[in-house]
């Protein structure tokens, strides 16, 4: 305070109301002479005028102590933190450059990635969207349980699928449900044993990219290439073929013919 303009009479004033909780040894004493400290000043500090009691002063001193160890304390703690912290971002840094971002031409995948799931003993699982990625003919199967030519038709389709997948794996199917609940959703493909992968129900409020595919009845079924090109297709322009010449044109591709020319418009 005397090194600030304070004169010594505002200091003892200031003394008498916090005390002086130090002791004041020789050097001290040159300092505040130096600072300006009148005699009077002195004196009264060395008498122990404005001393703290030395309970108080020891209670003083143990809470300073702790005050500091848990700062000390703190401070390790960040330190602990910041050096794991930096850990992970490098190893995340390492995983990234390891494993670069990939690239997909699957027009398909991205649309649908972590939206997939699948029956698997008795209950709906999470499926491997990645494989996706490589399928170079996607059918999109619009259908649902209260539809009674659906219900006709998926079994016929399930054969199928059994029969061909496995001879094709460039070939798979995503079913696409117009059912009305979640539980319509899993009993239509519990009842049919769907072997394919479904977008998830709830996510399919989001799936317009896909559901454009659809035509104005069900069931439907619309096969892709990775571009999103339709191959073949259970609607010519608003007429309504079915899905069994989607299966007719898919045995001509899988035999090396090339289907006739999908009109585009419904």
């Amino acid at each position: 305070m005397l090194r600030a303009g304070y004169s010594s009479g505002a200091v003892m004033q200031e003394l008498a109301t916090h005390r002086f909780a130090d002791t004041l040894d020789q050097p001290k004493e040159t300092l505040l002479t130096q600072a300006g400290a009148t005699p009077a000043l002195i004196s009264a500090l060395k008498s122990g005028t404005y001393s703290v009691p030395p309970e108080q002063a020891s209670a003083v001193k143990e809470k300073l102590e702790a005050e500091a160890k848990r700062r000390a304390a703190q401070a390790e703690e960040a330190r602990k933190f910041n050096t794991l912290y930096q850990s992970q971002v490098a190893q995340q840094r390492a995983a990234a450059a390891a494993h670069p971002p990939v690239t997909t031409n699957n027009f398909i995948q991205p649309l649908v990635k972590g939206d997939l799931v699948y029956w698997h003993n008795g209950s709906l699982s999470r499926f491997d969207d990645e494989v996706i990625e490589k399928k170079k003919l996607i059918g999109l199967y619009f259908s649902a349980q209260w539809c009674g030519p659906c219900r006709k038709f998926t079994p016929e389709l399930v054969t199928y699928y059994n029969r061909v997948a496995p001879q094709h794996p460039e070939f798979e199917i995503i079913f696409v449900s117009f059912d009305r609940t979640q539980f319509a959703f899993e009993g239509h493909m519990r009842e049919a044993n769907m072997p394919w992968p479904a977008i998830d129900f709830s996510k399919l409020a989001s799936k317009d990219a896909i559901r454009k595919y659809a035509g104005s009845g069900i069931p439907c079924l619309v096969v892709v290439d990775p571009s999103g090109k339709v191959i073949s297709d259970s609607f010519a322009g608003k007429e309504y073929l079915g899905p069994a010449k989607v299966l007719s044109d898919l045995d001509n591709i899988f035999a090396g013919k090339v289907p006739e020319q999908v009109a585009s418009s419904r």
